[in-house]
């Protein structure tokens, strides 16, 4: 957009989604969603969220809650920084399984080249 658009616009409109009180409530159900999430994690999610977050039906409520308290471009964001932090998470988890000495599948074969 044009600069003499924003400027054309309710310069003293008060955006009540940023103030303190709403932010609180934005992050508090964020946080209610996300222990639920961690709480009914061995039950199969069925619910799509934004970002391809999935999650099971007994979080609805909570989501619902989220969603209605926080920005869409919040939520988005918030959805995308929990995929991010459980990717790495269980990338350094498998890791850790993995470390040891080197197991290799078959006996060394490699034989030097004779000289006749």
């Amino acid at each position: 957009m044009a600069p003499e658009t924003y400027a054309s616009g309710k310069r003293d409109e008060i955006r009540t989604d940023v103030l303190l009180k709403a932010r609180q409530a934005c992050y508090k159900a964020r946080d209610a969603f996300y222990s639920c999430l961690e709480k009914q994690s061995d039950k199969k999610p069925t619910e799509i969220a934004s970002v391809g977050l999935l999650y099971p039906t007994e979080c609805k409520r909570f989501r619902d809650e989220f969603v209605k308290d926080c920005r869409a471009s919040w939520v988005k964001h918030f959805d995308r920084q929990y995929c991010k932090t459980n990717r790495t998470q269980r990338l350094l988890d498998d890791r850790e399984t993995r470390r040891g000495p080197l197991s290799l599948p078959q006996p060394y074969t490699f034989k030097p080249p004779t000289s006749t």
